[in-house]
């Protein structure tokens, strides 16, 4: 994605964002010619709600002469009780080569979280991926997930501790065609093995 083209897009996402407080829907459009023939447009919206509630969301794409795609697409704002945002972004070659990234984050009364991922196929049609998502109470607890796949075959794994110190950790693998295999573990605060719920 050319650099000038982001750097307009990006202000246009600002400069809505900077709006939104003075209106409840703010809406701006952006479109361009690239100097290398393709195109350049992008949407923002800014907007105020109750109880203190604002943000702005925005989707851009951006296309070259060889035919690569770009696109970006994000959110980020308040609300009455925290903070959310996300961002993700897309490129899609003429050859088919198409890669994704992605990640989001918002935090609250009760904890916070996050989650991030990324995506590519490549032209012969062989895949892969992976996502993490990890989350925190705020009066204790924790979660944290991995998962991980490329072309049929995938792995995940899960640690959770409760706000009491009980804890779990598991894997599941699978493959295409064969099924799938899982295994876990729990632990008391002293760290202790112990018997997982439901087994």
């Amino acid at each position: 994605m050319r650099t000038a083209s982001l750097l307009a897009l990006t202000a246009l996402f600002a400069s809505c964002a900077t709006h939104a407080d003075a209106a409840e829907r703010n809406v701006r459009h952006a479109a361009a010619r690239t100097a290398d023939g393709g195109i350049a447009t992008g949407t923002a919206v800014g907007y105020r709600g109750p109880n203190g509630a604002a943000g702005v969301r925005g989707h851009a794409l951006v296309t070259d002469g060889s035919g690569t795609m770009n696109t970006v697409s994000g959110a980020a704002g308040r609300t009455a009780g925290g903070t959310y945002g996300r961002v993700g972004t897309t490129t899609v070659h003429a050859d088919g080569t198409v890669t994704h990234r992605a990640g989001a984050a918002a935090q609250g009364p009760n904890g916070s979280a996050t989650t991030s991922g990324s995506f590519t196929r490549i032209a012969d049609g062989t895949y892969s991926g992976q996502r993490s998502t990890t989350a925190q109470g705020t009066n204790g607890g924790n979660y944290s997930g991995t998962t991980s796949y490329a072309n049929g075959n995938g792995t995940h794994t899960t640690n959770v501790t409760a706000k009491n110190g009980d804890s779990y950790s598991g894997t599941t693998t699978w493959t295409r065609g064969e099924g799938a295999t899982h295994s876990g573990t729990c632990k008391d605060p002293a760290g202790n093995l112990t018997t997982c719920p439901g087994r």
